[in-house]
């Protein structure tokens, strides 16, 4: 009679049925959703100052062309009435989301754990703690580097062509957030080989042994999603995948020796 007690699982500890699965990725998803909204609300209040922000590498770039100060610029321009309301919503939006990923990284983390075993859910800081802190460098990176260099290539392409700028807000920050989340989501690579490393879909070994194909497709990649002077972009994104392969080969090589330990 013991023995069965003993035998049996946990509540806690027993398998959800398929609509158990789906009730907690719903609720995982409204409590996303709604730190999302809530974090909008409170960026759209800041909103001139996050415009502010957003143009100043454009601002920076052009001011460097010229002998004016960056504040004597006004280079943009629109051309739908509602144009500034639904692009400071959606600077605001977007700005809302790099503030909140920790919360919903930690969702994602939540909605996973329970297939998890017990020593893998002891690492929910770190899991969150990894891929916030990824994402969130990954997109300062893009912001503070990588972004100004494209700003720099693609304005010195129109005054070397005598065109000045009259840019509309939603084009100019398409490329802008398209660059930093694509920057943001790259730099995520680490904690994405982690995972694979741990299911055993990729070795260290491997990885070391085809890091001159990789290097081909990365530059390809580059080449393909860098405008502008192909040369400086496409060496500049491509160095910097190239880092975060041989990064997350490093990690990888960190599981295997961790699986190994007795």
């Amino acid at each position: 009679m013991s023995v069965e007690l003993i035998a049996q699982p946990l509540p806690e500890e027993k398998a959800l049925p398929l609509w158990g699965h789906v009730g907690e990725l719903r609720e995982r998803l409204i409590n996303s959703v709604l730190a999302v909204f809530i974090v909008t609300a409170a960026g759209y209040c800041l909103r001139f100052r996050l415009w502010e922000a957003a143009k100043r590498p454009l601002l920076q770039a052009i001011a460097r062309r010229s002998l004016e100060s960056p504040e004597m610029f006004a280079p943009f321009a629109y051309t739908n009435l509602s144009e500034p309301f639904f692009a400071l919503m959606r600077l605001s939006f977007w700005a809302s989301v790099f503030v909140s990923s920790p919360y919903w990284f930690y969702q994602l983390w939540a909605f996973v754990r329970p297939a998890l075993r017990e020593k893998e859910r002891k690492m929910a800081t770190v899991f969150v703690a990894a891929t916030s802190l990824c994402f969130i460098f990954g997109a300062v990176f893009a912001y503070s580097i990588a972004f100004p260099i494209l700003a720099d290539v693609l304005m010195d392409e129109a005054f070397k062509a005598g065109l000045r700028p009259n840019l509309r807000p939603n084009e100019y920050l398409d490329i802008l957030l398209y660059t930093v989340l694509g920057v943001g989501i790259a730099f995520e690579a680490p904690v994405l080989f982690y995972f694979l490393g741990r299911f055993g879909l990729v070795t260290s070994r491997a990885m070391l042994s085809y890091w001159r194909q990789a290097a081909v497709v990365i530059l390809a990649a580059s080449a393909l999603l860098t405008p502008g002077d192909i040369i400086a972009t496409t060496i500049l994104f491509g160095v910097v995948l190239l880092v975060l392969y041989f990064v997350s080969t490093g990690v990888v090589w960190f599981v295997e020796r961790r699986a190994a330990r007795p």
